[in-house]
């Protein structure tokens, strides 16, 4: 406890943000170089999961500066291995609800930028915003990861595993629902070992887009991953091919023929900036009824796989339906590459 605190003045500051109880945290890990560091290593399997376990459900208070010390900001702290951007419990210990004590009016959160680029007053106030849009979008991911799982199918921890292969041991354990959402919201082909969701680095350099998402959806795994929904074999894709300003939805079409030749177009939306070629490709929806608003285009592969090369929306619900009324889709059991 850092000295000159008073624990009545923390009480005060508990019972102001309506905490009745206050529990010790005993789930501390064991740290690298301390005593039984065979230990260390077998308990970080088991700890590492049932922490964020059980912090998700939990109401929680933040100290970011020190127990009972008001939230500040000074030269070097963004820097230092101690600072609560830079540790792994920030992260780890984000629940559904939670509160920042200690946050004052003249504190760093309430600041303003003097520009439009997002500058503020000084060099450290900037670097400190930009460290916590940064978060906010690792803590949407977090989010995600958080719904998906659960103490059951949590992966077990391996310190030696990449962050690539601790990142696929995940996907692989989250619900059916997230990673329908990784597959038909997520706009680029993944870098890593899978073309239909990101790779580790993809998804902590561009945020997961921000969807009312419906759990109906499903991308399931055995020794495949795959999902069930429509299929339209040839599709038409044009208007999409070049990127435009972040946040600026862009507007295409999509045409399809059906078996006598006649051609209908279809208005599509992508509200990312990823660039799709005028071309024509193979697109998978997902199985909701009618004709889903998310599609992934694609391309079929020699070996019937599909394979993911970005995202768009059929957004009008009436063209949804005509769409599905026109036939010009089939049910398909496809395996994702």
């Amino acid at each position: 406890m850092p000295k000159g605190v008073s624990l009545d003045l923390i009480r005060i500051e508990m019972l102001n943000v309506g905490v009745q109880y206050v529990w010790l945290d005993v789930l501390c890990l064991r740290q690298r170089g301390g005593p039984r560091e065979d230990l260390r290593a077998e308990e970080w399997k088991l700890d590492v999961p049932i922490i964020g376990a059980i912090y998700d459900e939990a109401d929680v208070v933040y100290y970011l500066s020190g127990l009972g010390l008001p939230l500040t900001l000074k030269e070097g702290d963004l820097e230092s291995d101690r600072c609560w951007f830079r540790r792994a419990w920030t992260e780890q210990e984000v629940g559904q609800s939670r509160t920042i004590a200690g946050d004052t009016p003249d504190g760093p959160l309430h600041t303003k930028p003097i520009d439009d680029a997002g500058n503020y007053e000084d060099k450290i106030l900037t670097k400190f915003h930009r460290q916590l849009d940064s978060a906010k979008t690792i803590h949407g991911l977090w989010r995600a990861i958080r719904d998906a799982g659960s103490d059951i199918n949590q992966p077990t921890y391996y310190e030696s595993q990449s962050l690539e292969d601790a990142w696929t041991a995940l996907v692989n354990e989250m619900s059916t629902s997230y990673r329908a959402r990784l597959l038909f919201t997520y706009p680029e082909p993944g870098t890593g070992c899978k073309k239909w969701r990101p790779s580790w680095k993809q998804a902590m350099e561009k945020p997961l887009p921000s969807v009312l998402w419906d759990k109906k959806h499903e991308v399931q795994r055995d020794d495949d991953d795959w999902c069930e929904g429509d299929w339209i074999e040839r599709g038409f894709v044009r208007g999409l091919a070049v990127g435009g300003e972040e946040a600026i939805d862009r507007c295409g079409e999509l045409i399809v023929e059906n078996a006598h030749g006649i051609s209908y177009a279809f208005p599509i939306l992508a509200s990312h900036q990823y660039p799709i070629p005028e071309d024509t490709y193979t697109l998978l929806s997902d199985n909701l009824l009618p004709l889903g608003q998310y599609w992934a285009v694609g391309r079929r592969l020699s070996n019937k796989m599909f394979e993911k090369m970005s995202v768009f929306e059929i957004t009008d619900f009436d063209e949804r339906k005509r769409l599905d009324k026109l036939d010009l889709s089939a049910w398909s059991h496809s395996i994702l590459a």
